[in-house]
């Protein structure tokens, strides 16, 4: 899983962006098209873990998992089918004081617990290095090796890179367990792209100069691949350029912001080498025929601003920036939006399925809808367990999710009544082919400031206009007004859930 990547950073999702290990995954493979994550890290993996909406579990958004508290893990549930259980990359679902990657299924963890880092230099300065620059003041997070937690983490290894390192450790745990009889899992939730914008300066030499056609042309250049390669509909159009996003011909600084996005492409060219390494680790194994591999992002290319090296070019381990709105609204292209938001740029991602002996239509595009909570359930089928009643002496709720194997097998199946999404103050309900979707207030995010707009809510017709151009809500009152319900109705549901989670606790 990559981490705050759009729709289209990946070749065969119509980049520019060298990926070729993605691409030939995709290429005997399938591309799903109409796959959704939750439009944040955290609750994106609150419900790949659990196969629950975040808002169903005890914990607000799945920030810290409380094991026998009506959740159980895909680790979980695949050790009850004789899985060897690894991953390494982000947790993101606990903290260096809560519950750890091994504490809820897995046999192996090495990476980082908590949320972003400096790729290069995560903890103290090394001799004759500058000093690294984190997100606040000494503001490091803490990673993790099994039970061990490493805080401040300065590595020794003067030429440590984190997407490097989460790659390395994969393909060592992989070394490690490959070779035994038993069936293995391996997560690795990369922190790439995730700011802040560093890289390798091969990497980013590869891309210098690449991206001074502006962000305007790059969006309409990957819409017009995007329509070539038939992954998206031409009744749905392109979104306009964000309010947040200058023309670019208005730009100013341009040396400044083609070094971001060339760094951010570096971000993602390592990222797929190290997934290469991955693969080629699997293959030497003798065990890709029959191994199911996905790969998608947590959510939306991020909009937000944080420039906390104003006076550097952004790349190096003394340098702290995030790619910005602008380039992040070609991520996103064709959609509306960004990470946090419920509109289609927030919540759409790229979705890659391979899997040799199970997927027959190599090399083809699924357009049918999905979700992340879908995952949990689909393990638990190719596994053979049966979803458990209770953990721990705890009744567990019931998966949300359900499983993607037809899709695999047959490429279709019977979708979700409804799906649902909540995530400070924006909302959204899809059904069939409509979407009810509004946004919060002005507020403060992760120290950089997003203006949604409006709270009404606003109804589009996702099969016909999946840009969500046209609001419809004011033509179809009776549509919201059944979406809205629906959505309480969930919402309600989920708090007087998480309350009797909470009653339970404190008996």
């Amino acid at each position: 899983m990559a981490d705050d990547m759009g729709f289209s950073d990946l070749g065969c999702y119509g980049s520019e962006i060298r990926t070729p290990n993605l691409d030939r995954l995709a290429a005997g493979g399938l591309r799903f098209t109409h796959f959704y994550n939750n439009a944040v890290c955290v609750a994106t993996r609150a419900s790949l873990l659990t196969g629950l909406y975040p808002q169903q579990l005890a914990s607000p958004y799945g920030r810290h998992l409380q094991g026998g508290q009506g959740d159980v893990t895909i680790a979980e549930i695949l050790r009850m089918g004789g899985y060897r259980t690894l991953m390494s990359g982000k947790w993101h679902s606990g903290s260096e004081d809560g519950e750890r990657p091994v504490h809820r299924g897995f046999d192996r963890f090495w990476g980082l617990l908590s949320g972003c880092s400096n790729y290069f230099n995560p903890g103290e300065r090394r001799a004759g290095e500058p000093q690294p620059v984190h997100k606040t003041p000494g503001g490091r997070r803490p990673w993790g090796d099994d039970e061990k937690v490493m805080f401040p983490y300065t590595p020794e290894d003067p030429d440590f890179y984190a997407t490097d390192a989460i790659a390395d450790h994969a393909v060592g745990f992989l070394e490690t367990y490959g070779h035994e009889e038993q069936p293995f899992f391996l997560y690795m939730p990369q922190c790439a792209p995730h700011f802040p914008m560093q890289a390798r300066e091969e990497d980013i030499a590869r891309y210098e100069g690449k991206y001074l056609c502006g962000w305007d042309e790059l969006r309409r250049r990957r819409y017009d691949e995007l329509l070539r390669l038939g992954l998206i509909d031409k009744r749905w159009g392109v979104s306009e350029r964000d309010d947040l996003c200058p023309r670019w011909e208005d730009a100013t600084d341009r040396e400044r912001w083609t070094r971001k996005m060339a760094v951010y492409a570096a971000m993602v060219d390592r990222m797929d080498a190290g997934i290469g390494r991955v693969l080629d680790k699997i293959r030497e194994l003798g065990k890709e025929e029959d191994t199911l591999v996905l790969f998608l992002s947590d959510n939306g290319g991020c909009g937000g601003h944080i420039d906390n090296t104003p006076d550097r070019m952004p790349g190096a381990v003394d340098t702290y920036t995030t790619v910005d709105a602008p380039w992040a609204n070609a991520s996103n292209t064709p959609f509306r939006k960004f990470k946090i938001f419920d509109h289609e740029g927030g919540i759409s991602t790229p979705l890659i399925a391979s899997w040799p002996a199970g997927i027959g239509d190599r090399g083809g595009i699924n357009h049918e809808v999905g979700h992340i909570v879908d995952f949990l359930p689909t393990f638990a089928e190719l596994a053979g367990v049966v979803y458990p009643a209770e953990s721990g002496g705890r009744a567990v709720v019931p998966t949300s999710g359900k499983s993607l194997l037809p899709l695999f097998t047959e490429g279709t199946r019977e979708g979700h009544e409804a799906l649902f999404w909540e995530l400070w103050d924006c909302r959204a309900v899809r059904k069939g082919k409509w979407k009810l979707v509004t946004m919060g207030p002005e507020r403060m995010v992760a120290q950089f400031k997003i203006e949604p707009g409006f709270a009404a809510w606003e109804l589009y017709d996702i099969e016909s206009d999946r840009c969500e151009l046209n609001d419809l809500a004011g033509k179809y009152p009776e549509v919201v007004q059944e979406l809205e319900g629906l959505w309480n109705a969930w919402y309600e549901g989920c708090q007087r859930q998480r309350e009797a989670e909470g009653s339970e606790r404190k008996m």
